[in-house]
């Protein structure tokens, strides 16, 4: 049979090692990295990634020294002691013909502990702790603690090794001029700036020999102020070559950058010219990354020769069969990563085990089980939202026999509403793939149907209440004028809104009404993209940074919120900042500390600073909250089910912030445990 993506399946050598394809699995820490007792999970999770056929595998990174540390306590490769619980994590890819690179790091000025250490003493504003400069020995030594790293990880069984030199860490700090003043051998030109990655590739392939592979991953955008020009980046990447480098890998952006890179509203494959422009110059293999998140781009970015690898981290963490379903012709049954960050970026930013909004599986895959039940049972779910479509389908999964009941005419939920917001168009893919599970495991549904209190008692061993939410009214004076309309109002019923808009809450909810109301209602061209943010794909500036296009705002809009601080501090903390941004862009004006006191024909009259005024709006939405639907259970003075064969998750469990993360993960939990 013809191969579906005969560029993305198609082997690739380096070297000693033949890769099954062209799918690699980018680094990303989990923090199951950072503790021995750990390593049989983390072994879990990588031979579950290799036995859905990705070619080739990259830790977390793991520091060559304690310095280097991204944390206290962080994962050390720097003895032999090391070595032995690496060897669980290597055999256990092995065994199922994967291939896997350890991620050697040292963080530089971004290790978060007062011992840390950089080119020169200059402070990230990401980080409280003002790093040491490294003496010239010290830097000679650093670079032969990589080496000793490298020939650590051999023993471990890794196949190969990738140098961090990219996403602002220890080796990219030394690469810029914002980062490095230096006046000796490692500062000055781009020749000097980069002697340091060169000379750690040149000190591995002392230590190893010719033929282990080394990939480095070297930043082919900066997106940061005094960042490097293209001819630095390629200048670069030359001489990581000629030093012995195997595969060049593409990194994307500082984590200090003022530039979204992965999250949702990022148009997919925005970075691959970036990758292609570099590649041009190069001789060896180059790896493509940055919202990559289905094989049809992937195998596009291949066939147009644009890269010779793909690098996919966070979509392996959505479907660890993402390459065998791909190489079957089932690209949509794959569970597609939709670039949240709710359960991976965000956990790790906080210190929490990494996992996935939409696979709760992800990092769990020795805890969260989903055995054959030993007792099949006839399980009803109420609600098709997020939480219900997860206990089914694992319910299902489990042999039970499973009916689906929802109300409305389509599954969804507030997931539904969601995708309708311009830059969270991935949110369809979710619900695209929770249809067709439902269709696999065999789950009946029955649209259009509202289940009553009591009705199904008796008829079912179990019934898993998963009703939602509604919108919560504010007890405001006017609340009931024409003017008012609820968010499900502006989302899902189209209802037309005026040119001036007040939005009352600025959670999650606010910001995506916000955002519909401001943006075309299509995915983001990667031309608008850039130009919106000030991205120069090209690099012919320093860091890829150039003026942002000034943006016509379609509606004046004022977005509100009773409590103070910072708005949008729901769900998504790594990409709040990045909604608030493009806010500002639009013109919004928000306010904080507010308080309503009437809505009337003129308008919304506030208090705000001590100050009473009137916003003269068209409408007033309101996004101040929801309260849990529990219309068909009969619950106990502490808020549990009277009847035990009543479970009650998701939205309809707690309702204080829209949360798909929580609501996925409780369903799965609880589908494996019925």
């Amino acid at each position: 049979m013809t191969s579906p993506f005969p560029h993305l399946l198609q082997p690739l050598d380096l070297g000693p090692i033949r890769l099954r394809n062209r799918v690699m699995m980018g680094s990303m820490h989990t923090g199951l990295e950072d503790r021995f007792w750990n390593y049989p999970k983390l072994a879990a999770y990588f031979a579950e990634r290799a036995a859905g056929g990705v070619g080739l595998i990259v830790t977390g990174g793991i520091s060559v020294n304690r310095r280097g540390w991204l944390l206290p306590g962080g994962g050390t490769m720097n003895s032999l002691g090391d070595v032995v619980n690496h060897r669980a994590v290597t055999q256990a890819v092995h065994a199922h013909g994967g291939h896997i690179f350890m991620q050697l790091i040292h963080a530089g000025r971004y290790s978060y502990h007062p011992f840390s250490e950089a080119p020169s003493r200059i402070k990230s504003k990401i980080n409280p702790f003002t790093p040491k400069a490294m003496s010239n020995r010290r830097v000679w030594q650093v670079i032969g603690h990589f080496a000793r790293a490298a020939k650590l990880a051999k023993q471990a069984g890794y196949d190969g090794v990738e140098v961090m030199g990219s996403e602002g860490y220890l080796l990219c700090q030394f690469l810029c001029r914002r980062t490095n003043q230096r006046k000796d051998e490692f500062g000055g030109d781009i020749q000097g700036r980069s002697k340091m990655l060169v000379e750690v590739v040149r000190a591995i392939r002392r230590e190893l020999g010719p033929e282990f592979p080394v990939m480095v991953r070297v930043s082919l955008l900066d997106l940061v102020e005094d960042g490097n020009t293209q001819e630095e980046i390629i200048a670069t990447a030359r001489a990581v070559q000629d030093a012995g480098a195997t595969v060049i890998n593409t990194g994307i952006g500082w984590h200090e950058a003022q530039v979204p890179t992965i999250v949702t509203s990022v148009p997919r494959a925005a970075f691959r010219q970036a990758t292609a422009a570099v590649k041009r110059h190069l001789r060896i293999p180059v790896v493509a990354s940055n919202r990559i998140n289905t094989p049809e781009i992937a195998e596009d970015i291949l066939a147009s020769g644009d890269a010779d690898m793909v690098s996919m981290a966070r979509p392996l963490l959505a479907d660890p069969d993402f390459v065998n379903k791909a190489a079957a012709g089932q690209s949509d049954r794959i569970n597609t990563c939709i670039a949240c960050n709710q359960a991976c970026l965000d956990h790790t930013f906080a210190n929490k085990r990494a996992s996935c909004l939409v696979n709760p599986r992800a990092c769990f895959e020795t805890e969260l089980v989903y055995t054959p039940a030993r007792n099949p049972k006839k399980i009803a779910v109420i609600g098709g939202g997020m939480a219900g479509l997860s206990a089914a389908t694992v319910a299902a999964q489990r042999g039970h026999d499973v009916t689906l009941f929802e109300a409305s005419g389509a599954v969804g939920g507030q997931f539904d509403m969601a995708a309708r917001v311009p830059g969270k168009e991935e949110f369809r893919e979710t619900i695209r793939y929770f249809t067709n599970l439902l269709g696999s495991t065999g789950v009946k549904v029955e649209l259009h149907k509202r289940v009553q209190n009591g009705e199904l008692d008796g008829k079912f061993d179990a019934i898993v209440v998963a009703t939602g939410v509604r919108p919560r009214q504010p007890s405001i004076p006017g609340i009931d004028h024409p003017k008012v309309l609820s968010y499900p109002d502006v989302l899902r019923a189209g209802v037309p809104v005026g040119s001036k808009v007040a939005v009352i809450g600025a959670g999650g909810i606010g910001i995506d009404v916000c955002e519909f109301l401001l943006a075309d209602h299509s995915p983001q061209p990667v031309a608008e993209w850039t130009a919106q943010w000030g991205v120069d794909l090209q690099s012919h500036t320093a860091g890829g940074l150039v003026p942002k296009t000034k943006l016509t705002p379609k509606r004046q809009v004022w977005l509100l919120q009773r409590k103070t601080g910072k708005m949008g501090n729901g769900p998504g903390k790594t990409t709040g900042w990045v909604h608030r941004a493009a806010l500002q862009q639009h013109g919004v004006t928000m306010l904080s500390g507010v308080e309503y006191l009437r809505i009337d024909d003129a308008g919304l009259h506030i208090r705000e600073g001590g100050k009473e005024q009137v916003l003269p709006v068209d409408h007033v939405v309101v996004c101040a909250g929801q309260e849990s639907v529990r219309d068909t259970v009969t619950l106990g003075p502490e808020g549990k089910p009277v009847n035990p064969l009543y479970h009650v998750i998701g939205g309809a469990d707690v309702a204080a912030e829209l949360d798909a993360k929580r609501a996925i993960r409780q369903g799965a939990e609880l589908a494996a445990r019925l």
